[in-house]
């Protein structure tokens, strides 16, 4: 894959406009694409702020009429306000890393339905994280969408408040989602302690901290956006994706153009096909006019 800094990107969106254009003769002009936008770290900062130009960006490109969908880790109750406030009113959204797929239909009763949920039996791995992190506060989302915590476990990504429970009871759980944390170990120790148990039958992704996201076998935002892409007939060179975190390595390489933030880890820049500029600095934003 080719990293790019920013002042590379406009020769490359020339020729890629060319590719466009030829493409859209081939197939019929105004064809929709679909773009993957991840949320925290790319449309709203790690305070969970969402610039005007980046919220104005991506409603600009969602009422061009192309498929734009939120590919998140968070859970599906902290998902929909962001596609409210891009304003997706028809169309899909990735929660949970890829566990949760959605249709958001603004004339259903919620506005939504699921379409798949992929589930896995959290009990051998947990069993195996908390020999290794004993500190670790661990929370498990369930198939009804409930968070089940050990501790006070509570994050804005759960989207509903975690309900305390004693670690039998969330082994037992079926899980669609499994997020470890700790204040006392780092990433470095995590990745140590992983690679120590194996984490078989699982799909997992160290976050920015000591953070760990877990879900079932080959689950990833990528496999769920493949599943869209297919359900819509999208071709693959029309599929572009945006994101920063470990989470999104996958969807990165999936994308035809893969555009990693600039606050991005050097493992997800070097997946990317290009690199915008930071979030801070509305990275996002530049992507989506690019594609207006």
């Amino acid at each position: 894959m080719t990293t790019m800094t920013e002042s590379s990107v406009a020769g490359n969106d020339d020729r890629r406009t060319t590719h466009q254009n030829t493409a859209s003769a081939r197939n019929g002009a105004g064809e929709k694409m679909l773009i993957a936008l991840d949320v925290d770290g790319t449309l709203v900062d790690h305070d969970g702020h969402m610039s005007v130009p980046v919220r104005e960006a991506a409603q600009a490109v969602v009422a061009a009429g192309h498929h734009v969908m939120i590919a998140t880790g968070r859970s599906l109750n902290a998902t929909l306000p962001v596609i409210e406030h891009i304003g997706i009113d028809n169309g899909y959204a990735v929660c949970s890393n890829g566990g949760v797929i959605l249709r958001v239909d603004s004339g259903l009763p919620d506005g939504y339905e699921i379409l798949h949920k992929a589930t896995f039996d959290p009990g051998p791995v947990l069993r195996a994280l908390r020999k290794r992190l004993p500190s670790a506060k661990y929370a498990l989302e369930d198939e009804e969408g409930n968070f089940l915590s050990t501790e006070r476990f509570q994050d804005a990504s759960f989207g509903v408040e975690a309900v305390g429970v004693d670690f039998q009871t969330m082994l037992e759980a079926t899980a669609v989602r499994v997020v470890v944390f700790s204040s006392e170990n780092t990433p470095e120790e995590f990745n140590t302690a992983i690679r120590h148990i194996g984490l078989a039958g699982v799909t997992y992704s160290v976050g920015w901290t000591a953070w760990l996201d877990i879900a079932a076998a080959g689950v990833t935002k990528a496999s769920a956006l493949e599943q869209l892409r297919d359900r819509l007939g999208i071709e693959a060179h029309r599929t572009v994706a945006v994101g920063d975190g470990r989470n999104d390595i996958e969807m990165l390489t999936w994308a035809r153009r893969g555009v990693a933030m600039g606050q991005a880890p050097v493992e997800v820049i070097a997946a990317a096909d290009e690199v915008t500029k930071s979030v801070y600095d509305d990275g996002a934003a530049h992507v989506l006019r690019s594609l207006l």
